[in-house]
């Protein structure tokens, strides 16, 4: 099993990336949030990686952190979820997002991915119950609780933030604030960074 490649990144054509490791040229397919994250060609770049062995083809997928590989091994667990699929939803959102929506029991979040219908959101929800905690146990987020911290969640992505921005704002509200205040917080952070 490959579990992680560190090498020179020789190409990057969505949403496969060639990476250089002593010589050998490993094609790579990697969620949209990890290839965004990437840096220019040639530089140096670790990823963590999952090997599928299928009859036609060994295939290699890469991500940024280890949650990340853990959320994309628990989806393609599930009946139904093969690897594209789950390397949708993780272009689509992050693993915090998944597991809020998982959480939250929103399928209305799930369905905006392409690919994702109704019946694949709904299963989605029932089989990743409890599942993702692992995944996203570090990432909880500053404000109080997690029915607090969604609710910033939801109204800065209504307010039309995409959910970097939402992310990297929740993360600057301290953990005492009230949903009002932290909303409040992140917009004044959102603001300053633009």
């Amino acid at each position: 099993m490959i579990g992680r490649l560190q090498g020179i990144l020789l190409t990057k054509q969505p949403p496969r990336i060639v990476l250089d490791v002593a010589g050998v040229g490993y094609e790579v397919d990697v969620p949209m949030n990890t290839f965004f994250d990437l840096p220019a060609v040639g530089e140096q770049v670790t990823l963590y990686t999952h090997l599928m062995v299928r009859d036609d083809a060994h295939l290699l997928f890469g991500f940024a952190t280890e949650k990340e590989r853990e959320a994309f091994r628990q989806l393609v667990k599930i009946s139904g979820v093969g690897a594209r699929t789950a390397l949708a939803l993780l272009s689509g959102m992050t693993v915090t997002d998944l597991h809020h929506a998982v959480e939250s029991d929103d399928s209305a979040r799930l369905v905006k991915i392409p690919g994702i219908g109704k019946k694949t959101a709904e299963r989605l929800l029932l089989e990743l119950r409890g599942k993702l905690i692992a995944a996203a146990d570090d990432l909880t987020l500053a404000v109080g609780t997690a029915d607090q911290t969604l609710d910033v969640m939801n109204a800065l992505l209504s307010l039309g933030y995409n959910e970097r921005e939402v992310d990297w704002a929740i993360k600057q509200i301290p953990p005492d604030a009230t949903v009002t205040e932290g909303i409040r917080r992140a917009l004044q952070q959102l603001s300053k960074d633009k």
